[in-house]
């Protein structure tokens, strides 16, 4: 068996997939609808949408198949992904990569697959709108063609989520997305009994960098800012702009003890950004901390309400 590759920019890609915030949710009709077509038109007993995450497939929509979820490792789709055009396995019996892949030999006995990469602004390829048969078959161009007109409109709507929840200017979540991204992130910490913390972070003095610089200066510091969120914090970090100047992170698993080297760590890359940029401003940044403490409930409102008064009185202490 050949586990698939992974792609360029790997990370990027993750972290895309991830501020759609659409992991682990409900099924939904839009979605649901597309699966049906495909599984009708092509006449096969399963179609998905599969997001491909970091260690798992997951589907968000699934015609003929009980299980929500199967390994990277094994999918179909990870393979799909690498490319841009229909991934086709004609027949997975006769196929070096896939002959003893467990979703052949075992349930669902894969024989004929084929994948039409899902594409999202950024150039990112999240997974895949496949259909899946249980004896080989060929796929004309024809048909290769209505696939990737169906896969088309799975692009179209979770362009419609990319939009909702991402931050325009920046490219990172926006209010909406960080809040469903958060809550989620909150209510996982507290079944785990894992502790988390959040960061409240404002641009000080950004109305001076938009006054005597001019708000294309202010509109690239921004987007500086996040950039050096993206770097500065981990995959499993959950950061965004809320509006303005103000921005949050979310990091699970780290408590009181381990914050004050997440905070160090920013610091520096603001002393070394302010140093090396060569930029007419500094970035210069009031934070505000709140632990969360999983024995409680997950309210992620209070947890905003608390860094928020701390980051402003740290700000009246500059």
């Amino acid at each position: 068996m050949q586990v698939p590759l992974l792609p360029d920019h790997e990370r990027q890609r993750l972290d895309a997939l991830r501020r759609l915030a659409i992991l682990d949710t409900s099924a939904e009709e839009r979605f649901d609808r597309i699966t049906r077509m495909a599984r009708n038109m092509f006449e096969v007993p399963i179609s998905l949408i599969s997001l491909v995450d970091e260690e798992r497939q997951w589907f968000k929509s699934r015609c003929g198949l009980d299980a929500q979820e199967t390994p990277r490792d094994i999918s179909f789709c990870g393979h799909a992904i690498l490319g841009d055009d229909i991934f086709v396995v004609e027949d997975a019996t006769r196929d070096r990569r896939f002959a003893d892949n467990p979703l052949v030999l075992g349930e669902p006995h894969i024989r004929f697959y084929a994948g039409s990469p899902l594409q999202i602004a950024g150039g990112h390829k999240m997974g895949t709108l496949c259909i899946i048969d249980h004896t080989p078959r060929h796929l004309d161009e024809r048909q290769r063609a209505l696939l990737a007109d169906l896969a088309g409109m799975v692009e179209h709507e979770l362009a419609a989520i990319q939009l909702a929840t991402l931050d325009e200017l920046t490219g990172i979540s926006n209010r909406r997305g960080f809040i469903m991204l958060a809550q989620k992130c909150l209510q996982l910490s507290h079944r785990q009994g894992r502790e988390a913390t959040l960061l409240f972070l404002d641009l000080n003095r950004f109305k001076e960098i938009n006054d005597t610089l001019g708000h294309e200066a202010g509109d690239d510091a921004l987007r500086q800012m996040a950039n050096l969120l993206c770097r500065v914090f981990r995959n499993a970090d959950i950061f965004a702009r809320l509006g303005g100047d103000e921005f949050a992170v979310l990091l699970p698993g780290i408590g009181p003890r381990l914050v004050s080297r997440v905070l160090a760590r920013f610091d520096e890359a603001l002393v070394t950004f302010n140093r090396e940029a060569g930029k007419p401003y500094r970035l210069i940044c009031s934070t505000g901390v709140a632990h969360y403490d999983p024995a409680l409930p997950p309210e992620l409102e209070t947890l905003l309400q608390q860094a928020d008064k701390q980051m402003y009185d740290c700000k009246k202490r500059r």
